[in-house]
């Protein structure tokens, strides 16, 4: 009996159509979290919450905003003769609290502020001022409102300055109460900030010691230049490896000694947590609709082996080790540099197209206020129970727009 050409065309089709299943199936797998699962779960598609730009839930960024403060002049009538000093301490999301404390200070007290050193977790680890942020550009920024200086007089010794506590987000009415009164007895004094909480609400009114606080922490920090270009090189690596999603990547504040100590290394069902492992972001990444192909920048130093969940699902997932250029390894990735890491971080997470604060606290609060000025807002905040829609986890500093960045920038 013939054979039906008919029949053997049909035959082929069907085989090549169950091929083609297989093969999209075998790519789902691997390359997406099953859509059917998060329905049922979430009682929606996947599909639903992608936006078709890169192979993820990309937003594209919003224009800088405009400064609402208004640069008070100093009348020299006024000015003391006494001296405010200052270090920066812990990293940079508490320099940039630090400065604008001493400034509001300084400010109310008519007095000339010493240029700050920089110091870390060790005695040892103490650096210029210079030797990270542009000194220029500080002083500029500055001008008119307190005057800086790089050095104190050889009449005043900066160890026998009196030492006083001053609370972040310092009032006026603290510094009458409790810093005006040492300050007119002894003429000089030395700040030590502490942070009582995390607090970056926005002010219901501007206030003029708001705009100066303003001034001071958005305005007059800014890397010097050969730390801004290993900061800039690190951000055009990482938009090259990015090709497969338009040069966009995602910087995750992900730092294992941290979640060791807070306990986040391992999963949770706690609706509260204050930060996340690794796994976890991997899991809350993909089901918002990330693809495999997303590159990732961790703040984590060095590759550590608790990274590998994340690196499974992401394998573009870099380090500071990984994307460095090599000359500059030597001089910014030894023991003795770990602040000046910590500020490398910072200013990555403030540049990159996503940032995820895998650890609650100050890092991501002063981020947050970053990426708000210069209209990054896509912050995505990690959640115990996640949807499948990205729109979900906007951080509370952008969607409600509570953040002190809002009552800086217009």
């Amino acid at each position: 009996m013939g054979v039906d050409a008919r029949q053997v065309l049909a035959g082929v089709l069907t085989i090549t159509m169950f091929v083609m299943l297989g093969d999209m199936i075998k790519r789902d797998h691997f390359d997406s979290l099953p859509v059917d699962s998060e329905a049922s779960i979430h009682g929606t598609s996947r599909k639903q919450s992608l936006v078709s730009n890169g192979g993820g839930p990309w937003k594209q960024d919003g224009e800088s905003l405009s400064s609402c403060w208004s640069k008070p002049v100093l009348e020299e009538a006024d000015e003391s003769q006494g001296y405010v000093t200052f270090s920066l301490t812990n990293g940079p999301e508490y320099h940039v609290s630090q400065i604008a404390d001493a400034v509001v200070v300084a400010r109310y007290l008519r007095a000339t502020l010493l240029l700050p050193d920089i110091r870390g977790s060790e005695p040892a680890h103490k650096r210029k001022f210079e030797h990270v942020y542009d000194v220029e550009q500080f002083v500029k920024k500055l001008d008119g409102v307190v005057k800086v200086t790089k050095s104190l007089p050889s009449k005043v010794s900066g160890r026998n300055l009196a030492v006083v506590k001053v609370p972040s987000r310092v009032t006026e009415e603290y510094i009458a109460e409790n810093i005006e009164p040492i300050f007119r007895s002894k003429g000089n004094i030395r700040l030590a900030t502490y942070f009582p909480s995390v607090n970056m609400k926005k002010t219901k009114e501007m206030s003029n010691i708001d705009s100066i606080a303003c001034l001071g922490m958005f305005a007059t920090l800014q890397l010097q230049p050969q730390v801004n270009g290993v900061v800039e090189s690190m951000v055009d690596r990482l938009k090259t490896l990015s090709s497969k999603s338009n040069g966009q990547f995602i910087a995750v504040d992900l730092r294992v000694d941290i979640l060791e100590k807070k306990g986040c290394q391992g999963n949770s069902a706690s609706k509260s947590k204050s930060c996340y492992g690794p796994q976890e972001i991997a899991m809350f990444l993909r089901k918002i609709g990330f693809n495999k192909d997303t590159t990732i920048y961790l703040t984590q130093s060095r590759w550590d082996s608790s990274l590998d969940a994340l690196k499974d699902l992401f394998p573009r997932t870099y380090t500071k080790e990984s994307i460095m250029p090599i000359d500059k390894k030597a001089r910014f990735l030894d023991t003795e540099n770990s602040e000046v890491e910590k500020v490398i971080d910072f200013y990555m997470c403030s540049e990159s197209d996503v940032f995820v604060p895998a650890i609650s606290g100050l890092f991501y609060a002063n981020v947050a206020g970053k990426r708000i000025a210069s209209g990054k807002t896509q912050i995505l905040v990690p959640a115990a129970h996640i949807s499948a829609s990205s729109t979900d986890y906007i951080s509370h500093y952008v969607s409600k727009k509570n953040h002190f960045a809002y009552s800086c920038f217009c």
